[in-house]
């Protein structure tokens, strides 16, 4: 018995000294690692720890119509005197009196000071203020935009707006198109059922949401078993673009086939017609466009404004006078594009007036006569002849783009 407890009781030394052993290796290497550690987030010590700053609130509203700067700002505590101060301050950038309805103000606070106020200009700018320092410091600065390339496709059932909403496009992508085409086809007056398009162009995109069109870079469209191309190309010497056949030939003609863009015509030249006022039959030497009041209407052709103004029965009307002995005429407009004068120089697809319903008229529409060698002709069927083709020294660079969109036209790519 003696001796068995004697075997125990050194077991248990051993055994008590080998954990010991451990345990003291154990927290050595502990207090080493935590020694190495970096320290994370938040667990530092009190006399280190860095307090969080505030958090940046964020304060937008809607610019309603007829509202000054001063009004918008004064229920955020900004007095007069710093309104104007910010006014003058940002002025060269940007002149704050002429504020845009609809679009939207954001001020920035924290801690319950103002740091910032962002005013959007349109879906990819915007006015940066900076208010901490005085006087106050001003940018337009741009929202990151993505752009994808896509290939737009359809039919014509009924018009081509409806054509390019039912392909999940907006009307605005229509009405480049017709812009595009417009020299060739009138897209009220021309367009069959079946006739069919595909396009290439840029769709923007900031934050996720659509913002915009960039430009048409290529575009079929086949209208009365005819087909039209046309391939933006930018002269690399002067940036300015243009439209043109595969070829290099020019979409243009002397004359647009449409002063508008897209209307519906509900009178079309005649030698005899009932007058809607007077109720007698007499000629009618124009085309009448019926179109919302307010419409732009664009000059047919290159030429110099030779009357701009009121004209009796023609209500407010402008005259054209072009090369090669044609003059154009424009009316029953609303109002005058600014810059539209007797003598101003204008360029086909310029806006020159817009719709209204002056002098005799039962509606807003506009009326539109052509004149050659001071002979009323029908704009409708009159053949004009093409603009000059893209200079010769240009094609090689065309050519190879050409061969690239027209590959895009079939398999279209993304990119960002």
């Amino acid at each position: 018995m003696t001796v068995r407890r004697r075997i125990n009781r050194k077991k248990v030394l051993a055994l008590a000294l080998i954990l010991l052993t451990v345990s003291a290796l154990t927290i050595i290497l502990l207090l080493h690692r935590n020694a190495e550690r970096p320290e994370a987030p938040g667990e530092s010590s009190e006399a280190t720890r860095v307090p969080a700053p505030p958090p940046v609130e964020t304060e937008e509203f809607i610019i309603p119509a007829g509202k000054t700067i001063t009004e918008l700002l004064a229920p955020y505590g900004f007095t007069p005197s710093r309104v104007i101060e910010i006014r003058e301050a940002t002025r060269q950038v940007y002149d704050l009196a002429r504020i845009p309805a609809g679009q939207k103000i954001r001020l920035f606070r924290q801690s319950g000071e103002y740091l910032s106020l962002q005013l959007d200009l349109d879906p990819e700018r915007y006015l940066e203020v900076d208010l901490r320092l005085s006087p106050s410091t001003a940018a337009i600065k741009s929202h990151p935009v993505t752009r994808q390339l896509v290939l737009v496709e359809g039919f014509i059932k009924d018009s081509l707006i409806a054509a390019i909403n039912q392909a999940g496009e907006q009307d605005l992508l229509a009405l480049m198109m017709a812009e595009i085409f417009g020299w060739v086809i009138d897209f009220y007056v021309d367009l069959r059922p079946d006739d069919c398009f595909r396009l290439l162009v840029e769709k923007k995109y900031i934050k996720g949401q659509f913002s915009g069109y960039g430009p048409i870079l290529a575009a079929r469209f086949t209208n009365k078993n005819q087909t039209f191309e046309a391939y933006r190309y930018v002269f690399p010497d002067s940036g300015r673009a243009d439209y043109f056949e595969a070829s290099g030939g020019s979409l243009r003609k002397e004359f647009l086939k449409s002063p508008l863009r897209y209307a519906r015509i509900t009178s079309r030249f005649s030698y005899s017609r009932l007058h809607p006022i007077r109720k007698i039959y007499r000629p009618h030497y124009g085309v009448d466009y019926a179109a919302p009041v307010g419409t732009p209407v664009q000059a047919t052709a290159d030429g110099q404004v030779t009357f701009a103004g009121w004209n009796g029965a023609a209500g407010r009307m402008v005259k054209i006078r072009h090369k090669n002995a044609y003059e154009t005429m424009y009316l029953h407009l609303r109002s005058l594009a600014p810059g539209i004068k007797v003598g101003a120089r204008v360029e086909g697809g310029q806006v020159i007036g817009y719709v209204g319903s002056s002098g005799e008229s039962t509606g807003p529409h506009l009326d539109y006569r052509l004149l050659y060698h001071g002979r009323y002709v029908n704009p409708l069927s009159w053949k004009f002849q093409p603009a000059d083709p893209l200079p010769a020294r240009y094609l090689p660079d065309f050519e190879q783009k050409v061969k690239v969109l027209q590959l895009l036209l079939l398999f279209p790519l993304t990119y960002f």
